[in-house]
């Protein structure tokens, strides 16, 4: 199920001032559209960093969408000096979604959106494994193994940047249990969305609910990042928790955390396929 056609949203960001509200509410109404919503932050008062999205219904809005840009730009960019960028629902985010061998993450992003629930086109499922291949079959949707082999990471990188070439606007981790070299992020050109379990960095390595358990953890939880060059400290776009107890074992845990990673990834996928995620440095607004 795909937005329908004249809904459009305008992002914008850059140094905060007086004016600019006023400015994108003036441009978009000029042209007839109706604004839907508009969330804006300012990091300050005085100084900061804005940020704005805005959603809005333009009728035949890929025919007006030139002119429609030549004001943004102008009074946008040249005057304000942001950065803004106006995105067409009736085009959906296409996404390769990375995976290894466990499965509850990939099978959730693809029953829901079987269901409608992630406005999203899948263009690629990619393993270095093949035991996944069955979950890309019964959603119909393209499987490719690249195996990443010892001494051949270049090799394997080389061949998924190929198959991703100009066809996805995201890559989606979904326990996919290979480190992703910072040649590969660079030459990708799209964003990394990543999922891990949040007791990083206390408990790392193989085995981090066993180690939890043997602590007496009492919260079991899951983090979706973007991928940066360095392991697991790229902005963070959403989390969540869930109580354990010393009653739980380790496999209740692994469970529960296995419940966690699911709900976090799909979250952080819908923002960014809603285009709720602007990124300011280290951090993220999502709105």
């Amino acid at each position: 199920m795909h937005p329908t056609t004249g809904k459009g949203r305008l992002l914008v960001s850059g140094k905060d001032g007086p004016g600019i509200v006023a400015v994108v509410s003036g441009i978009l109404t000029g042209h007839g559209a109706n604004i839907v919503s508009l969330d804006q932050h300012s990091t300050d008062h005085e100084g900061g960093r804005f940020f704005q999205r805005a959603v809005f219904h333009l009728d035949e809005l890929a025919a007006r969408r030139d002119a429609l840009e030549v004001d943004l730009h102008r009074e946008l960019g040249e005057r304000f000096g942001l950065r803004w960028s106006l995105v067409d629902t009736a085009t959906p985010k296409r996404v390769a979604l990375f995976a290894s061998k466990l499965d509850h993450c990939l099978l959730d992003l693809l029953w829901r959106h079987r269901r409608g629930e992630l406005p999203m086109d899948i263009a690629h499922v990619v393993s270095n494994h093949t035991d996944l291949a069955w979950v890309s079959e019964r959603f119909d949707v393209p499987f490719t193994h690249i195996p990443v082999e010892k001494g051949r990471k270049q090799e394997a990188e080389a061949a998924q940047l190929d198959l991703l070439k100009g066809t996805v606007d995201v890559v989606v981790l979904a326990r996919y249990m290979q480190i992703l070299s910072g040649d590969f992020l660079a030459a990708a050109g799209v964003p990394v969305i990543n999922i891990h379990h949040s007791f990083l960095p206390a408990f790392v390595g193989a085995a981090p609910y066993r180690k939890a358990k043997e602590r007496g953890v009492k919260l079991v939880g899951a983090t979706a990042h973007f991928v940066t060059e360095d392991l697991d400290e790229g902005p963070i776009i959403e989390q969540d928790v869930v109580r354990v107890s010393h009653t739980d074992s380790t496999e209740d845990l692994v469970r529960r955390g296995a419940d966690v990673e699911r709900l976090v990834l799909a979250r952080a996928v819908q923002a960014f396929c809603e285009d709720r995620i602007m990124r300011d440095g280290t951090t993220t607004v999502v709105f």
